[in-house]
């Protein structure tokens, strides 16, 4: 079993000790993307938004894995607010039209650098 570590400048760097995403085998496991602009280092302001930013995060992440997000099987997506549940499943949805992966979703009081949204996914190469 091959480890390799994903790393791309097309999402935000990592923030801490850890890896954009790992490779095992034919799987690919990205840690949770915030919605922070890989490019300006910007975060904005609502919900909608940050939730567009972080699917963009997480397409590339993937992208530079050599997956996309057809091949997704499981996320995890956290939020600030629940009540945020429609907007984000609205925008979250037109990115998996067909066949959508496996989903958990919880509200979580505090994400880092104080977003609305993080999401982390699992794919097939």
């Amino acid at each position: 079993m091959e480890k390799k570590i994903i790393s791309t400048n097309n999402a935000p760097a990592a923030i801490g000790p850890y890896s954009q995403a790992v490779c095992i085998d034919k799987f690919v496991y990205t840690s949770g993307q915030i919605p922070l602009d890989p490019e300006t280092g910007e975060i904005a302001p609502d919900i909608k938004s940050q939730t567009e930013q972080v699917m963009k995060n997480v397409k590339a992440v993937l992208e530079a894995a050599g997956t996309d997000l057809k091949h997704v099987i499981k996320t995890l997506i956290f939020i600030k607010n629940m009540g945020d549940f429609s907007t984000v499943n609205e925008i979250y949805g037109s990115y998996f039209t067909e066949a959508p992966p496996a989903r958990s979703c919880v509200e979580a009081a505090r994400l880092p650098k104080d977003v609305l949204i993080e999401i982390e996914a699992v794919a097939v190469k």
